[in-house]
């Protein structure tokens, strides 16, 4: 019962969003050792520039959340991250589940060498959804800022390209993966990675476009 109402609270929170309305985004907290809590500065840094530049009216402050909490329905948008280890108990994928079936909504940013953790456990949200690539005609890449190319590539490791990934449920984008392309990265503050202002300005602007997609899709 308890999941049920939060459920029907979520969704009317999505029916009822404007641009005007003030909400807090979150950082998820996870359990197997991998670093949650990677990019300190990044949430913050990508609030006030949607704010700035988007009309959001985003708190200045993101909460956190975890994984199996039924706090995380207070959130609209929950940001994921790290480099290592991902491990989903039964009950926190449950719980992941719900929350993104009643409305909410998962972005995951590999920050390098959590791909073949979380995998598994997008697949253990979502049995019966594959993880498919998007294409670069999704509108995720074309809402105030365009990417006709998607994902713009932030940080180099290995050569590979960035890609976008995501879950679709009933014809909703519900969780959108970020791949080789260290987005949170670039929402940094500036002296932390060393990133031209051109680098940090895709990054942020992408950013702000899931942002923008997630609230008006």
């Amino acid at each position: 019962m308890l999941r049920y109402l939060l459920s029907i609270t979520l969704f009317l929170l999505f029916a009822s969003f404007s641009p005007n309305a003030s909400y807090t985004i979150a950082l998820l907290k996870y359990n197997g050792g991998g670093d949650w809590y990677a990019n300190p500065t990044s949430l913050s840094n990508l609030i006030k520039f949607c704010n700035t530049n988007i009309g959001t009216n985003l708190k200045e402050e993101p909460g956190t959340v975890e994984a199996g909490s039924p706090d995380i329905f207070n959130y609209p948008f929950v940001h994921m991250t790290g480099h290592g280890n991902v491990v989903f108990s039964s009950q926190e994928a449950e719980n992941l589940r719900n929350y993104l079936i009643a409305g909410g909504f998962l972005h995951i940013d590999d920050n390098y060498g959590m791909d073949k953790f979380i995998r598994p456990q997008i697949k253990k949200i979502f049995p019966e959804s594959e993880l498919i690539e998007l294409p670069f005609s999704h509108p995720v890449y074309h809402q105030k800022f365009e990417f006709p190319q998607g994902l713009p590539k932030i940080h180099e490791h290995d050569g590979m390209p960035p890609q976008g990934f995501g879950v679709i449920y009933k014809g909703r984008l519900v969780l959108f993966y970020s791949y080789e392309c260290d987005l949170g990265d670039g929402w940094e503050d500036t002296e932390v990675h060393g990133d031209s202002d051109i680098i940090r300005q895709k990054a942020l602007k992408m950013g702000a476009n899931i942002i923008q997609f997630v609230f008006t899709q």
